[in-house]
This record gives C-alpha cells, sequence and structure tokens, in this order.
C-alpha cells in the first residue's frame, strides 16, 4: 500500500469509500503509526492538525474502515477498542509496564481446539502479556 496520502485516497476510493481529508488522515494515522490506537489516540492526534475534527468522524471513519475490512478492532483490554490495519493474522504482545503492543507472527490456524466440538468459532485470538525487553532492562539498571 502506498502510504502518501494520495496513494492513501487512491486506496479508499478502490474500496468505495469517499476519501475526505479527515478520512485520508486516520488511515494515514493507522497505517504510520501501527501502535493499536484507540479512537480517542486517533482523535487527540489529528485534532492538532485538523481543529475541525469531531470524536464523531473518528469513530465514523472508523467504523467505516473495519465494515469494509480495511480495519480490525483489537480487543486488548475488557473496556477500550483498539485498531489495526494488519490484517493478516498474527498475535499480538502487551507490555504490562510500558503497555506498547506488539505484533509477532504466530499461526494461529495451528490453536487447537479441543473441547469445542459443535461449536461454530467466528474468531481466534492469540493475546500474551509480559514485560517487553526495554521494560526488563530498565528494571535490572533499577530503573
Amino acid at each position: 500500500m502506498d502510504n502518501s496520502s494520495q496513494g492513501l485516497a487512491n486506496y479508499l476510493q478502490c474500496n468505495n469509500i469517499r476519501p475526505t481529508y479527515p478520512r485520508v488522515k486516520v488511515l494515514e494515522f493507522l497505517v504510520v503509526q501501527q501502535n493499536h490506537p484507540t479512537a480517542e489516540d486517533i482523535y487527540l492526534h489529528l485534532v492538532r492538525e485538523i481543529p475541525s475534527l469531531s470524536k464523531t468522524t473518528v469513530y465514523n471513519t472508523l467504523k467505516l474502515l473495519v465494515d469494509r475490512g480495511l480495519a480490525k478492532v483489537v480487543n486488548i483490554e475488557e473496556n477500550e477498542m483498539r485498531y489495526d490495519v494488519i490484517l493478516t493474522k498474527h498475535g499480538h504482545f502487551k507490555c504490562e509496564s510500558c503497555g506498547k503492543i506488539v505484533d509477532f507472527p504466530v499461526n494461529i490456524e495451528d490453536i487447537g481446539t479441543e473441547g469445542l466440538d459443535g461449536f461454530k468459532i467466528h474468531e481466534k485470538d492469540v493475546l500474551f502479556r509480559g514485560v517487553c525487553p526495554q521494560c526488563l532492562g530498565r528494571e535490572k539498571n533499577g530503573g
């Protein structure tokens, strides 16, 4: 995907989404940052550049991107929706110290479903929690 504003506008247009400036900027933030932001994170970042931006516009844009399959919701915390534009299957690791979320490759299809015979599985997620190497290094150095 072309990460330029024009490339992202074309990407939206190819997916039957009118490429308004706020929509392009929301998608650009997701593509460039890839840090699994919340809608609030996106709003607080973009409102500096687009003072007229509303939270409603951010939420509606994210819903549209998810509905069209261009982004997905990642549930890391119970009451918090985060967004991801990496659509290939992968796992997530959340550092309990700094809060950073890291993607890692995993073959989700190989995860067993013993004991779920007769169930219809809609989604498989892999989430690990622990402490990232940077935070471990700070802990070792007394920081």
